[in-house]
């Protein structure tokens, strides 16, 4: 008899709950099971303890005797380190974006970074300004008279 370690669903319409449950693989989803070895509960949040309880000396047992989880089962014991926690596996190539959306994506990079560079110049600029040693006060105040002295004057016509 082949074992799977998997989900049997409880609960009531748009509240689910599950317990995690050693089966023989040939029986449907919420049929009878063997041993109950803990629960799922999706609507607690992802921090809570009581979101996946498990039974980690009987789940031990029966992977012992060669029950085989199920990919969402083994993320939970994975995580919980019973078993070593599974490999993801990439998603397929054709939901990669394609060649205009490549593009797209490589122009607003590209955008993104000069706008980066642009700001950083400027506030390179704006430091060397402030850097920069301020003209001294007596050497604005004789520039200012120079300035009025060599604008002509203007006569009144008569």
């Amino acid at each position: 008899m082949a074992l799977k370690l998997r989900m049997s669903r409880g609960g009531r319409r748009n509240l689910a709950y599950y317990r995690i449950v050693v089966t023989d693989s040939r029986s449907p989803r919420d049929s009878k099971f063997i041993e109950r070895l803990g629960t799922y509960n999706p609507l607690l949040a992802a921090n809570d303890p009581n979101r996946v309880t498990l039974n980690a000396e009987r789940i031990k047992h029966w992977l012992g005797l060669g029950a085989q989880p199920s990919d969402r089962v083994a993320i939970f014991l994975g995580k919980a380190g019973i078993i070593p926690a599974p490999k993801f596996q990439a998603g397929p190539k054709k939901s990669a974006p394609k060649a205009k959306a490549q593009e797209r994506i490589k122009s607003e990079e590209a955008a993104a970074a000069a706008k980066l560079e642009a700001e950083a110049a400027a506030k390179a600029e704006a430091e060397a300004a402030a850097a920069a040693p301020a003209p001294a006060a007596e050497e604005v105040a004789a520039e200012a008279p120079a300035a009025e002295a060599e604008a002509p004057a203007e006569t009144p016509a008569a």
